[in-house]
């Protein structure tokens, strides 16, 4: 598993966690360490989803190769 592809699954459990926080407790993890709309915070949103993508992408390249995921 290459560095591109540890740092992208490592950013989808984070961003997992994050979500998993805010549906049971209400509490948003991203929005405490970094505020409410900050910079900060939304920088980390877009690299977790910029991870999403490209966990997607891993994906469906797996699929299409025939490669056990």
């Amino acid at each position: 598993m290459s560095a591109t592809e540890k740092t992208t699954y490592l950013l989808l459990v984070v961003g997992g966690l994050n979500w998993g926080l805010v549906g049971v407790f209400g509490y948003n993890l991203v929005d405490s360490i970094f505020g409410v709309e900050s910079a900060l915070a939304r920088i980390v949103y877009a690299v977790v989803g910029l991870a999403a993508v490209y966990g997607v992408y891993s994906i469906v390249s797996m699929v299409s190769k025939g490669d056990k995921a």
